[in-house]
């Protein structure tokens, strides 16, 4: 078995202590060859607990549809063990979750040291005395226990490790928007109760073959609230000035390349959207956190670097977090005073870029004889710097405008809505009477494109169109979800269709761009000629459009449409989004 350098076996055998017996895992154990199966998880949780009884609580917070549990352990010096008491308090909740990825599970590893250490007072030192840390040392439970050698090929290490997809076969970190998987259900119920200022999401990465060691990427700082931004640039300078203190070479962007497989094409930086974890709580007015570590560099030096970065977010939540959660305060107020603006729910990079020195390894790119393709060749043996372009100017690209009162959900589809509500904590209040000839402003689509295949079970659509002015009335069970709310720009996150994770694009709607009535093609020849005598201007569009559109010259069904468009046996509701924006409160 291959032994620690010197400097890794003293960094994690100096937080044993007198419980160490019983806290020490199987990557310890090993010389991190390997880390441990789930049960490990719940042992250490009862132990952690057991051994440090006025500090630690292991909780569970769900169960997989396996039926396995996921836990958390709950530390603080402070005795807020529930939500109520750390609110009531004013002290920040730090949420640091591993696993999942659980085959990318440095996090679990690293999390379980860290706690110990911190319980010892071994290393950052006092920072329980001034914040909740909940750890999940894996949040892909059942993932997790598909364990195996080979499930990550790009990545040194452990020996085996558990699979990227939940037992569903769902990627946990696309899942926090439309929020399909009981896990994620249970996730975010645990964020609601505890509102953690800061959630930290720990990965590796997959990619080229370089000396960087990790990246952390913040939001809010491209994007979301501007006080938070401000605080959450500072958030990421201090944790990457942190690690290279301690030899790091950490980057502040995803460091993959622009064109895959060819370090010439430098690298973009981005906003993500907010299927992933470190684009979703920007939404909510608090920060999120992207650790990537890479994954060419072995487990031992991945599992001490992801200490290290656990422990400078906790300290630096230690140190700013009381100021930071006044700022994440003041942006729920100014939240809740956004309702009949304009705000953004894209981001772009932009063609801005600046040479950077970047430390890889020397390289050949050569027609590859079994793929055919041009494929890069890394020699480790020989550190080379790279002088790459970085483009990382990042500006909104779509704006929306909130309505001044809210959005309107017809009681036919209250049921799928309510649940997505209520799983991300979003105030709405539903109709108790009818409300008749309300002014609304509602999505005329003029192109709707289905995904040809599925993407994480669902059949993605994309809306081209226009809100336009109409009325509508809407029935007793119908929903009202107001803007003037903290997670306001959330609730735009689920009901614009421009949104990049709307409901609509994830095709939670779909059923209401199908045609369900038809008219028959010898029916609507008929309907066809009568329009035509009957209204000569109809006749001079038609035959423009067919002069002028190629495309719909030559589709008889096209063609056809263009009538029975215009009959009154229409289906007005065809292609009809249901949600709709009002600047009226329902009464």
């Amino acid at each position: 078995m291959k032994r620690l350098p010197i400097y890794l076996t003293f960094l994690f055998s100096s937080s044993i202590s007198i419980a160490a017996e019983n806290l020490m895992t199987i990557a310890e154990q090993s010389n991190f060859q390997k880390t441990g199966r789930y049960d490990e998880v719940e042992i250490l949780c009862r132990n952690f607990q057991k051994n440090y009884p006025k500090l630690v609580r292991c909780q569970e917070f769900g169960r997989t549809p396996e039926g396995r549990p996921i836990l958390a352990l709950i530390a603080t010096k402070t005795n807020a063990f529930t939500p109520y008491l750390a609110k009531e308090k004013h002290i920040p909740v730090t949420l640091i979750q591993g696993g999942i990825h659980a085959g990318e599970i440095d996090g679990k590893d690293a999390g379980f040291l860290v706690l110990r250490e911190m319980l010892d007072n071994a290393a950052a030192k006092d920072t329980l005395d001034k914040q909740v840390f909940i750890f999940i040392p894996v949040f892909n439970v059942d993932g997790h226990e598909r364990f195996g050698r080979w499930n990550r090929p790009n990545q040194r290490g452990p020996e085996e490790m558990g699979w990227r997809t939940t037992a569903q076969n769902y990627n946990l970190n696309r899942d926090y928007v439309k929020a399909d998987t009981v896990e994620m259900q249970s996730m975010l119920r645990l964020i609601n109760q505890w509102d953690p200022l800061i959630s930290v999401d720990l990965h590796v990465t997959d990619g080229a073959k370089f000396e960087h060691d990790i990246s952390i990427q913040v939001e809010p700082l491209h994007a979301g609230d501007e006080g938070l931004k401000a605080a959450g640039k500072k958030l990421q300078e201090n944790v990457l000035a942190d690690l290279a203190k301690t030899g790091s070479l950490p980057q502040p962007f995803y460091m993959s390349f622009e064109k895959e497989d060819d370090p010439v094409s430098g690298f973009v930086d981005s906003v993500p959207p907010p299927r992933f974890s470190h684009g979703y709580f920007q939404l909510r007015n608090r920060f999120g956190i992207l650790v990537e570590t890479h994954s060419w560099k072995n487990y031992a030096t991945r599992v001490r670097i992801t200490k290290n970065t656990i422990s400078s977010i906790l300290e630096q939540v230690a140190q700013y977090g009381n100021e930071w959660e006044k700022i994440a305060t003041d942006a729920d107020s100014r939240s809740i005073k956004m309702a009949g603006t304009a705000i953004p729910v894209t981001y772009k990079t932009t063609d801005k870029s600046h040479l950077i020195n970047f430390r890889g390894y020397a390289y050949t790119r050569k027609p590859s004889d079994i793929s055919g393709a041009l494929m890069t060749r890394y020699d480790e043996s020989q550190p080379q710097i790279w002088q790459v372009k970085l483009r990382d100017e990042i500006i909104p690209d779509t704006y929306i405008s909130l309505p001044q009162a809210g959005y309107l959900i017809p009681a036919s589809y209250a049921r799928i809505v309510i649940q997505k509500l209520r799983v991300h904590g979003i105030q709405f209040q539903t109709l108790t009477t009818a409300v008749n000839n309300l002014a609304i402003q509602r999505f005329s689509t003029t192109k709707a494109t289905l995904s040809p295949q599925s993407t994480e079970s669902h059949q993605t659509l994309q809306l081209q169109g226009e809100w336009t002015a109409d009325q509508a009335s809407f029935g007793k069970g119908s929903l009202f979800v107001p803007a003037a709310q903290p997670k306001a720009a959330l609730v735009a996150a689920l009901f614009e269709p421009q949104a990049p994770d709307a409901l609509v694009r994830w095709g939670f709607f779909n059923n209401a761009f199908e045609k369900k009535e038809y008219m028959e093609a010898y029916v609507a020849e008929d309907v066809a000629r009568e329009q035509l005598a009957a209204n000569p201007e109809l006749r001079a569009v038609f035959e423009k459009k067919l002069k002028d559109d190629a495309e719909f010259a030559k589709n008889p069904q096209a063609r056809l449409e263009f009538f029975a468009r215009r009959h009154s046996s229409w289906d007005q509701r065809y292609q009809q989004y249901p949600v709709v924006k009002t600047n009226t409160f329902p009464k």
